[in-house]
């Protein structure tokens, strides 16, 4: 059934009229201007292009065009950018099995043992979503607990951040994963009460072992995953995506579908290290492909793993957790040795860091660097979730651009305060802080390890507060962002980072039409509203992606 949909969709897109002029109007229309300020208009036209020809304002004469759109009195906003998520994974994500909704260990064994009598034909059974710390549990799950819902196959299930796996006993046996075996720098394998026999739970570099016993996905999956994937962000909104640990499979799935003219997602990839950046951009950075929808800026680099896995390294120990101070995956070194070799090629990096001590050690090293380049680098740290208070004013030298997602604070935020304790939390996503100091801030998702939905990152960048509302007020509310500045960064602001100002993320003449219609003014409306809007229609270089119903 999927793949017969993927082709219908196939045949859909090679099989859409030659563009023409298109008046839409009759639209609440809001954009960000060139100054950073709100615009707001009632129409637009879209030239032979694809490309936004003139904004109208109430009251003006509309031009002659081939086509009219009524827009139905509805919002219109610019196509939502999320500036960092993993589109193979939301792809992949959607074809899987999914835990994130579980909200106990039981409840997740029950749809693990669901899924495999669904799936039989499935060699190993693959997934994600899993969190110990939603489900109450105090620990990690173990092998044995799922032997006893799958024994028959190999089973691997990625932790809801990307940044441990959990594995069955036949999934250990197939990796050769024995009581001997060593946990390599930067990764960690758990082990049972005894000390040695592994749990099945790896962490970090760790999961390594496990990943390469999976067999690969063939090019015909890749190639449905992208699919899937833009089917998923399009239905939310989204018209374009930073793909954050692009390998070359994924890079020659999006090219294939450039090539066919599948491609409706816009794509600013960052290669996964530098074997991968070299494998992909050789020399330097691609040039904007199939109409500005794909273009490889840069790459993707790992410093420490993430605070629920307890691998994101701090400067001083876990307040949980006293003789763990996370999990340093770049050594120093490497790490100004990457960046200089990215620099020199005209590379953009992206540091993933999300402890204290990696954002000390990503600004350190960006610091030693940037004086030698000339020229808008743009150098990106991303997530920056939790840094020393000393640091966050380094954020707004050499035109660092924080990459940040707005759902990771709601998600996080008493699991930080477990994890650091109430004192080690001034420098906790410190959105508003970052912009008072001169830094400029991008928001996304971090897709599939949250939802790619923007509208909840939306309200959560206005209010601090989670879907029920908690905390009230907010969690440390003053680094709560205005509404025009949260609309910009998952915007202007996100095409900024990813070098396409100029081509797309502003609803202004010139640049790509991509837009979406929906039914709430988040400018206006509560953040219940906007957390609970409906997409309606979402457009890409003026052609209709999505439509609702």
């Amino acid at each position: 059934m999927k793949l017969k949909l993927a082709a219908a969709l196939l045949a859909s897109a090679v099989a859409m009229p030659a563009q023409a002029d298109v008046l839409v109007d009759n639209v609440s229309g809001i954009t960000i201007d060139e100054n950073g300020e709100v615009k707001r208009f009632s129409a637009l036209v879209i030239d032979d292009d694809g490309k936004v020809a003139q904004l109208l304002e109430r009251g003006e004469e509309a031009p002659r065009t081939d086509y009219r759109e009524d827009g139905e009195g509805r919002v219109m906003l610019p196509g939502f950018i999320d500036a960092h998520g993993h589109v193979s994974g939301i792809g992949f994500g959607a074809l899987t099995l999914d835990l994130s909704g579980t909200n106990s260990l039981e409840e997740a064994l029950e749809a693990i043992r669901v899924f495999a009598e669904e799936n039989e034909a499935r060699p190993w059974i693959l997934g994600r979503g899993w969190n110990q710390e939603k489900w109450g549990l105090g620990r990690f799950p173990t092998a044995a607990e799922l032997d006893s819902v799958v024994s028959d196959r190999p089973v691997y299930l990625a932790r809801v951040d990307g940044h441990a796996g959990w594995a069955n006993s036949l999934a250990m046996k197939a990796a050769g994963v024995t009581e001997k075996s060593v946990s390599p720098s930067g990764g960690r394998i758990e082990t049972l009460a005894d000390g040695k026999t592994p749990s099945g739970v790896f962490v970090d570099a760790a999961e390594e072992l496990m990943t390469r016993a999976i067999p690969a996905p063939r090019p015909v999956e890749r190639d449905l995953a992208l699919a899937e994937a833009q089917k998923v962000l399009h239905a939310q909104g989204i018209t374009a995506m930073a793909d954050m640990g692009t390998t070359i499979e994924d890079w020659q799935a999006f090219r294939r579908a450039g090539d066919n003219g599948s491609l409706t997602l816009r794509i600013m990839s960052y290669a996964a290290g530098p074997e991968q950046m070299v494998l992909i951009g050789g020399s330097g950075p691609s040039p904007w492909l199939y109409d500005d929808k794909l273009r490889l800026n840069g790459i993707k680099l790992y410093l420490d793993g993430a605070l629920g896995s307890r691998g994101a390294w701090l400067k001083e120990p876990y307040a949980d957790d006293p003789h763990n101070t996370g999990l340093p995956l770049t050594p120093p070194a490497a790490l100004r040795n990457i960046l200089v070799r990215a620099a020199q090629g005209g590379f953009q990096p992206a540091v993933h860091a999300i402890g204290t001590a990696a954002n000390a050690e990503a600004l350190n090293a960006i610091s030693e660097i940037a004086e030698s380049f000339d020229g808008d680098r743009r150098w990106r740290i991303e997530h920056v979730q939790i840094v020393d208070p000393a640091d966050l004013p380094k954020l707004a030298e050499h035109g660092i651009i924080s990459s940040m997602q707005p759902v990771h604070q709601t998600s996080d935020m008493f699991m930080a305060e477990a994890r650091l304790g109430p004192d080690r939390l001034d420098g906790a996503y410190a959105w508003n802080t970052i912009l008072q100091l001169g830094g400029r801030l991008a928001f996304g998702s971090d897709a599939p390890v949250e939802s790619a939905n923007p509208f909840a990152g939306l309200a959560v960048a206005i209010t601090r507060a989670n879907a029920e509302g908690e905390p009230f007020g907010g969690w440390r509310p003053g680094e709560s962002v205005s509404r025009e500045q949260a609309l910009a960064g998952f915007t202007s602001e996100a095409a900024f980072a990813g070098f396409a100002e100029g081509r797309f993320g502003r609803l202004l003449p010139g640049e790509r039409a991509d837009f979406v219609l929906v039914d709430v003014d988040p400018l206006v409306d509560t953040p219940d509203q906007i957390r609970n809007t409906t997409v309606l229609e979402t457009w890409v270089g003026g052609r209709k992606v999505y439509e609702a119903d």
